[in-house]
This record gives C-alpha cells, sequence and structure tokens, in this order.
C-alpha cells in the first residue's frame, strides 16, 4: 500500500493546487426559492442544510478518499482517523449553520476571512500532500528500481 500512498497524495496535492481539474455539476439556488426554503419549516432547513453541506464537498472527498482511506488503513487506529476527520469538518458547517440561524450580521464579512483563510490553508496542505507524496515514492517505489 505504501507504493500507492505516494502517486495519490501528490495527485490530491495537485487537485488541491487546482492543477487537476475535475469536473462537477454545480449546486446553486436562487435567493427567492432559498427564502422559500427557509419558510418551509423543517424539511426546508434540512435541505438548505444539505444543500450547505454540499458545497463543500469537491475538495473534502479529495482528501477523504484520495488520502484519510489509505491512511487509516495502515493504521492500527484507522477507524478512529475517518471518525475525528467527520467532525472536523462538520464543526464549520455547523458553526456557518448556527450563524445562519441566527441572524449574525457579520457573517458575511467573517465568510469571506474564511474564504481566505481557506485558499492559504489548502495550498499549505496542498505543498504537505505532495512532499509526502515525494518522500513516499523516494522510499518505497524508487528503492524498488535499484535493487
Amino acid at each position: 500500500m505504501n507504493k500507492f500512498i505516494g502517486p495519490i497524495l501528490i495527485l490530491v496535492g495537485l487537485f488541491l493546487f487546482d492543477v487537476i481539474k475535475l469536473k462537477s455539476f454545480s449546486l446553486s439556488i436562487s435567493q427567492e426559492k432559498q427564502n422559500k426554503l427557509a419558510d418551509s419549516g423543517v424539511m426546508g432547513a434540512f435541505l438548505l442544510g444539505m444543500l450547505f453541506a454540499l458545497s463543500f464537498c469537491p475538495i473534502a472527498a479529495a482528501l477523504f478518499f484520495g488520502s484519510l482511506i489509505p491512511l487509516a488503513l495502515n493504521s492500527k487506529f484507522g477507524i478512529i482517523h475517518p471518525f475525528i476527520y467527520g467532525i472536523g469538518t462538520g464543526i464549520p458547517v455547523a458553526i456557518f449553520a448556527l450563524g445562519i440561524v441566527f441572524g449574525v450580521k457579520s457573517f458575511s464579512k467573517w465568510f469571506h476571512k474564511t474564504a481566505k483563510i481557506e485558499l492559504w490553508t489548502r495550498k499549505i496542505t496542498g505543498t504537505i500532500f505532495i512532499l509526502v507524496g515525494i518522500y513516499y515514492i523516494w522510499s518505497y517505489i524508487i528503492p524498488v528500481f535499484w535493487m
């Protein structure tokens, strides 16, 4: 498995740098439809929450399936890694949802600041993934060719 982790980490790192782009559908709904869903009670709130959570999906899915699952398979405590990842990705969604629910006026400014932080975090994570991927290739693939 170590021979596969290096190239997978490099691919995920390139994806995080937007060098590799995957075509995906975009979810957008008009303000009128958002208001209609918000006024339709629990089911509308549930659907809005689902749409909100799906907006984070591409990067989260790439990190989860591209790196976390292979790392979890190699670890003694593998089942804990996806659980902690789920909690970590759920906390920001819960905070944003609470901000929307309570109608925080400065929420928009805060959201834009976190979007800038997310851009830098994604680039730092991509760099780390690429460097670790190169390390894995150097450690587990290149020595095979020398023997």
